[in-house]
């Protein structure tokens, strides 16, 4: 390679990086342009977002100043306002005070003037004595006596007419309303009963049912409690307890026997097993029919276990589970009349008697255990109490415990309802003779109309008109307490002051 050549190469090389120092200088120069630019800008929107964040500072630190010097006011406003009231009630304060001092010279001056007053009766009693020559116990008994006497046949008229008066008000409404809830019950008379008849279709059947050396009726009066007598009726097998539900197994079972024709000491015992399962279920049918037929809902199950048993009992020939549903019926007129609640009436009214179930198992009177069971058994506490006071001995404290009291007499003593006999009539009749004969100052007494009343006949010089009403009373309140009766009975006393004398 020549010397020029190697010239010109240089100076191409010369060339080159000379121009591209100058590209690169021109380009280094636009950057640093654009750099100053944006670095402008920047500062620009800086100054910006700054001036705003201050103005926005001092609005804020404005509204803040403005929030302050508005609780400020409202603070001084309410700070005015206590003084206000704390000086208003200082001057109440001190009214009060001015008040109180003078009620006390008040009841100075009245507690003097009361002395005053005092040391003047004292005055004046001191002369009356002295001019009347009595003592003031003295004076007040003749003054006491003289307006006895005075008023004494006017106090006479004025108890007569309120007693007459009272008295015919509340039989007029009592009998409305007793003989509105008897008109809506119509119930079938009853007779008691302590045997049961069973019919043989076959006289040959008696055989059987006495078995060889009378091992089957042996074996038929362990099983079953009853009395059974073959040869007293003609086709009949008698049935004689006096507990009706063993009455009706005997029965039950005697029947089934006599239809399977099968009779033997195994078979019996088998038999008499089926019969107490039937009358179980007879008797809780019983309970929820008469629970059904009254309206009651949610009674107990053991309550009306109980209940059904009654189905089976009666009491002086009356069937003691009709007297009940018919006492509910009566007791829910009555309830309804009166204003008392009726469910609670005749809850307790269908319930009285459960104790009767149970009086030959637990000791006591029957309302007692009725009460005593239904409290066992979670029976509402109103009904418990309604049924325990059905009877005179306990004391009704509540409007339904009067209401089935009544009703019990009303069911009761209907004509028809329960044969009494005619010995435990005379010894009622009797009783209510001894009762009133126990008073002083009787002459002579009846009981009449059927022991509905006890006529009373006093002797005039030992009893007056006032004490011959207190003398009624007090034989009223005795035979309540010491009498069981159905309905009511009227005391008359009477008293009569004959003047006798013979013209000659």
């Amino acid at each position: 390679m020549g010397p020029l050549t190697i010239v010109l190469a240089l100076a191409g090389i010369g060339v080159g990086f000379g121009a591209n120092t100058v590209i690169s200088k021109k380009k280094l120069g636009s950057a640093e342009e654009q750099a100053q630019k944006d670095l402008a800008k920047a500062k620009k929107e800086a100054n910006k977002l700054i001036e705003e964040a201050r103005e926005e500072a001092l609005r804020a630190a404005e509204e803040s100043k403005k929030e302050d010097q508005q609780r400020r006011k409202e603070i001084k406003d309410i700070e005015q306002r206590l003084l206000t009231r704390e000086e208003a009630l200082d001057r109440k304060l001190d009214d009060l005070d001015k008040r109180s001092e003078n009620l006390r010279k008040g009841e100075d001056e009245v507690e003097a003037l009361k002395n005053e007053i005092r040391d003047i009766r004292s005055r004046q009693q001191e002369k009356l004595e002295k001019i009347a020559k009595l003592s003031k116990t003295d004076a007040a008994d003749k003054l006491m006596q003289m307006t006895e006497r005075d008023i004494r046949n006017d106090l006479l008229g004025l108890v007569s007419k309120l007693q007459n008066e009272a008295k015919d008000l509340a039989e007029e409404k009592a009998g409305a309303i007793i003989v509105g809830a008897m008109e809506r019950m119509a119930s079938e008379v009853t007779a008691e009963r302590t045997v049961t008849a069973v019919k043989l279709e076959d006289e040959e059947m008696k055989g059987r049912i006495i078995g060889k050396e009378g091992r089957n009726i042996q074996a038929l009066q362990r099983a079953t409690g009853v009395d059974i007598m073959v040869d007293d009726t003609p086709g009949y097998v008698v049935l004689s307890s006096f507990d009706p539900i063993r009455r009706e197994v005997a029965r039950q079972a005697l029947e089934l026997l006599l239809k399977d024709g099968r009779v033997h000491p195994g078979r019996i015992e088998e038999v008499v097993e089926k019969a107490q399962k039937n009358v179980q279920k007879e008797v809780m049918r019983a309970g929820e029919d008469a629970a059904r037929e009254v309206g009651i809902i949610g009674i107990p199950r053991e309550v009306l276990e109980l209940l059904g048993e009654l189905k089976f009992r009666t009491s002086y020939g009356q069937n003691v589970l009709k007297h009940s549903t018919e006492m509910a019926h009566i007791a829910g007129i009555i309830a309804e009349e009166v204003g008392a609640n009726v469910k609670i009436a005749k809850y307790a009214a269908l319930v009285h008697d459960l104790g009767k179930a149970l009086t030959h198992k637990m000791e006591g009177k029957h309302h007692h255990i009725s009460g005593e069971m239904l409290r066992k058994y979670g029976a509402p506490e109103e009904v418990a109490v309604a049924a325990e006071q059905h009877h005179d001995d306990v004391e009704a404290t509540t409007t339904e415990a009067l209401i089935v009291r009544v009703v019990d007499a009303i069911s009761a003593s209907r004509p028809g309802a329960r044969n009494i006999s005619a010995e435990n009539f005379a010894e009622r009749m009797k009783d209510l003779e001894n009762v009133a004969n126990g008073f002083e100052g009787i002459e002579k007494s009846y009981a009449i109309s059927a022991g509905r009343e006890v006529r009373v006949f006093v002797r005039p010089g030992q009893i007056d008109d006032l004490s011959a009403i207190k003398l009624a009373r007090d034989i009223a309140n005795k035979i309540e307490s010491t009498m069981q009766y159905p309905g009511t009975i009227k005391v008359n006393v009477i008293r009569e002051t004959r003047a006798i004398e013979f013209a000659k």
